[in-house]
């Protein structure tokens, strides 16, 4: 185990450099800088311009921003933000793990709905509930989850007028959050977190539902499974030891993608919660191209692709003994 994860950790040296390297310079291919909306404000002087541009480092050449830039992320560093006046990493830490909250709890409601849901339909294979979860997956499949979000919204809106329940639908916490006490600032952050983690989990669902079903009566009509009902084994272990354990082995490898997806937030759904998360400040980043904290966000990302893949490595291997990690 200690060579594989030494041996990894060499190799995601270049491929480090290489991500960072590449995502300096797609951003500087953009027209403009940060300084831009300022030289179009005629009441800013040309030489508060220059000031400006000293000040952030917007006067050197690309190369010498990217060198420094890299020197300084070596040491913990990813440079300061130009928007907020604060390190990259002041910033994006606390919005990294209120995106990982939501992400986390959609996750535990992703598996919990749809390997159930998969196994049922591969074992119940063109029953009536096996139709009928099908047509609710296809009708699923066909709604973005932010548009999804805006239909439940809805119906909750409707449903708040109706009855009187509070039932938030935006933000992370109440307005008297502070005056709560520590198990009940939990409780008031779940309550906000359980409406759009539930819409991001049926949303994504829909796909993985689908394909453990798929994979499950591919493993079932194997000469294994065969062999070993004709033994005598149970059909709980049939199902659940012999076929599911092998399914799942294309879902294992691709975990790896999903700590990077975790920690990218969960999209165009924090903004339509108005939730405080990853999603709202990178496009604002992005709308006043504050090059430092884009370029920071998306390393970070690039560093947790590196570490998600190692993991599924690592599962796969745990989860299917023809793999060695060594």
């Amino acid at each position: 185990m200690i060579p594989f994860l030494l041996r990894r950790l060499v190799q995601s040296i270049p491929t480090l450099l290489l991500a960072s390297l590449l995502i300096f310079f797609v951003i500087q291919l953009a027209p403009g800088d940060f300084l831009t909306p300022a030289k179009l404000n005629p009441n800013i002087s040309s030489e508060q311009l220059a000031a400006l541009e000293r000040n952030f480092g917007l006067d050197r050449p690309a190369w010498q921003q990217y060198l420094f830039w890299m020197g300084n992320m070596f040491q913990g560093n990813f440079g300061l933000s130009f928007q907020y006046q604060q390190p990259v990493l002041d910033i994006i830490w606390p919005r990294i793990l209120n995106s990982l909250y939501l992400a986390l709890m959609s996750l535990i409601l992703f598996y919990s709905i749809a390997i159930p849901l998969g196994v049922y339909g591969a074992v119940r294979q063109n029953s009536p509930g096996d139709n009928a979860v099908n047509i609710v997956l296809y009708f699923l499949l066909g709604f973005p989850s932010f548009f999804l979000a805006l239909i439940v919204i809805y119906f909750i809106l409707q449903l708040r007028n109706a009855t009187g329940l509070d039932i938030p639908i935006g933000g992370m916490t109440s307005n008297n959050f502070e005056e709560l006490s520590p198990f009940g600032q939990l409780l008031d952050i779940l309550k906000h977190l359980i409406i759009p983690a539930l819409v991001l989990a049926i949303s994504d669902a829909a796909g993985l539902t689908r394909v453990i079903r798929g994979q499950m009566l591919e493993v079932m009509r194997s000469d294994y499974v065969r062999t070993a009902r004709a033994k005598g084994v149970s059909e709980h272990t049939a199902i659940w030891k012999h076929t599911f354990r092998n399914a799942i082995l294309p879902i294992v490898a691709g975990i790896g993608s999903l700590l990077p997806a975790l920690i990218s937030g969960v999209g165009f759904l924090e903004v339509v919660f108005a939730y405080p998360g990853i999603t709202p400040m990178l496009l604002t980043a992005i709308g006043t191209q504050d090059l430092y904290l884009i370029a920071g966000f998306t390393v970070i990302t690039t560093v947790l692709l590196i570490i998600g893949n190692v993991i599924s490595d690592i599962l796969l291997a745990v989860v299917d003994p023809r793999v060695k990690v060594s």
